[in-house]
């Protein structure tokens, strides 16, 4: 499917700024649309809306359909009047450029727990919407609200390890934990509603605003999570529910033991016996809020790596055929051709490639690695680019441009020697040299972009600001100090959006 010439900006409503420890889709989510919308750009990529689980990854959820109540604004609660603006008086001292998760959580739950009260116990007038999305939204939240609010009974632990009975779902135990824990489960069920109200309000002002917004479907879902515990038919588990081989990618020039994920592998047979309903539900719901979706991992599909449970990286693992263009065909018949960029970065065969092009997905190139010793690496250079395809300067795998080029102390990956190689290819590549470089590689990659023929162009936040390794967003196969980034407050500057509006009208995007 051809998009049209336009530009966007990646960035995660988490990294957003505001006082209260981690990005919210409220008062600076709308300062961010007014920024992309005068700096010319025509979309907003974001990652995972869903909640973080393991490593405060949006890629290890807790669901595949839920949206993260921390993203939840809290200044629109107190103007909904279902918070007293004195309870945010007291707000703890936030770091600015990164998120505490451990913070946050602790003081943000108890806050929103106080705004479902508040909801149930006064006479809404939002009571009726609030039970027709209920209602709606059955098929998965009654899932998903037993599953956190269990959770949380059961101290956060993996729910392999929760009662047995409510672990294998009897009805006896379900029944009993519904009741036992009714209360909080109407606590997650609110704030589903208010996420989705809100996001509605971010999605209809990017909207005015002549901005769509980018989602991103994981291929994969976490063990630990309502989907597979509601659903453990589709998964490859043992007897006790913990998967018998797991997800990940082989070595590449992301990392040199590959990735090792850990997500459980899908029953694809059995996917298929039920015309893949999960697989269709889930584009259906993500299309609901959003406008065009980046599917992650589309080589996974084609054939997909496993590793077998208990490993420590992903050297041991093996190729395994995936449903192909089966499930496409499946969804496209379901809810018609839809606007998918296919990640397809990695380890790719001709089989990826056709099934790509049978459904007319744009694939995407990464300009950071067009100067690598990979043999992929011209492919990522600028003049072989095509139409149809996703131009970006780095994901949120790579590290920033400014990091890239001072060769960040994240990046193991670089000797000196590749990344003086590396340099030099740019500053003749480019026709500049290595001084302006130095001055403003994260401009000139920009730049670069923009005037390819790639019909869409996506450039990380990071970048724009000219941000170093330590706004880096993520480093594939680690694990500990990733996801956190945040922009400081001010970081919003209008020379930045007249220079990228500079470009758009250059190069007609």
């Amino acid at each position: 499917m051809r998009f049209p010439r336009s530009s966007g900006l990646l960035l995660h409503p988490t990294s957003l700024p505001g006082p209260y420890g981690i990005g919210e889709i409220g008062p600076s989510a709308f300062e961010f649309i007014e920024f992309a919308s005068n700096a010319g750009q025509k979309l907003w990529q974001v990652l995972p809306l869903t909640p973080t689980g393991y490593g405060d990854s949006p890629y290890q959820s807790f669901s595949a359909f839920a949206g993260n109540p921390l993203l939840i604004s809290l200044d629109l609660l107190v103007d909904q009047g279902l918070l007293n603006r004195d309870l945010l008086q007291a707000v703890p001292t936030f770091p600015e450029d990164h998120v505490d998760f451990g913070s946050v959580i602790k003081f943000k739950y108890p806050i929103l727990r106080i705004a479902a009260q508040t909801f149930f116990s006064a006479n809404s007038s939002l009571r009726a919407e609030f039970d027709g999305f209920v209602s709606e939204q059955a098929w998965w939240l009654d899932d998903f609200a037993l599953f956190m609010a269990a959770k949380e009974a059961h101290h956060f632990v993996s729910w392999t390890s929760w009662d047995g009975d409510l672990a294998l779902r009897r009805p006896e135990a379900m029944a009993r934990w519904k009741e036992r824990l009714a209360e909080p489960i109407s606590a997650h069920k609110f704030w589903q509603y208010i996420f989705s109200k809100q996001w509605s309000a971010v999605r209809e002002r990017c909207h005015q605003r002549g901005i769509r917004i980018m989602g991103d479907i994981p291929i994969y879902v976490a063990h630990d999570s309502a989907d597979v515990w509601a659903n453990p038919e589709l998964f490859y588990l043992d007897a006790d529910g913990n998967p018998s081989k797991v997800a990940g990618v082989p070595p590449d020039y992301f990392s040199a033991t590959g990735q090792l994920w850990g997500n459980p592998i899908y029953r694809w047979d059995i996917l298929k016996s039920q015309d893949y309903d999960w697989w269709v539900r889930r584009f259906r719901e993500t299309f609901k809020i959003v406008d065009l979706v980046r599917l992650d991992h589309f080589r996974g599909f084609e054939a997909f790596f496993e590793i077998p449970a208990g490993e420590t990286t992903a050297v041991n693992g093996t190729w395994a055929k995936g449903p192909g263009a089966d499930l496409f065909r499946f969804v496209t018949a379901k809810l018609g051709q839809l606007p998918v960029i296919a990640e397809n970065l990695g380890v790719i065969t001709p089989e990826v490639e056709a099934i790509r092009d049978e459904f007319d997905y744009p694939g995407m190139a990464i300009l950071q690695f067009a100067f690598s010793t990979d043999p992929q690496a011209p492919s990522f250079r600028p003049h072989n680019y095509v139409h149809n395809q996703v131009a970006y300067t780095g994901g949120h795998d790579n590290d920033t441009m400014c990091g890239w080029w001072n060769a960040g102390a994240a990046d193991s990956t670089r000797s000196e020697s590749d990344v003086t190689r590396e340099k030099e290819d740019c500053a003749q590549y480019f026709g500049v040299t290595r001084d302006q470089l130095d001055h403003e590689v994260n401009w000139i990659f920009i730049r670069e972009v923009m005037r390819s023929v790639a019909d869409t162009v996506l450039v990380p936040m990071q970048d724009v600001l000219g941000l170093g390794t330590e706004a880096r967003m993520n480093l594939p196969g680690s694990f500990g100090r990733w996801w956190k980034w945040r922009m400081k407050p001010g970081s919003l500057k209008p020379q930045d959006a007249e220079r990228l509006l500079s470009f758009v009208k250059m190069y007609e995007r």
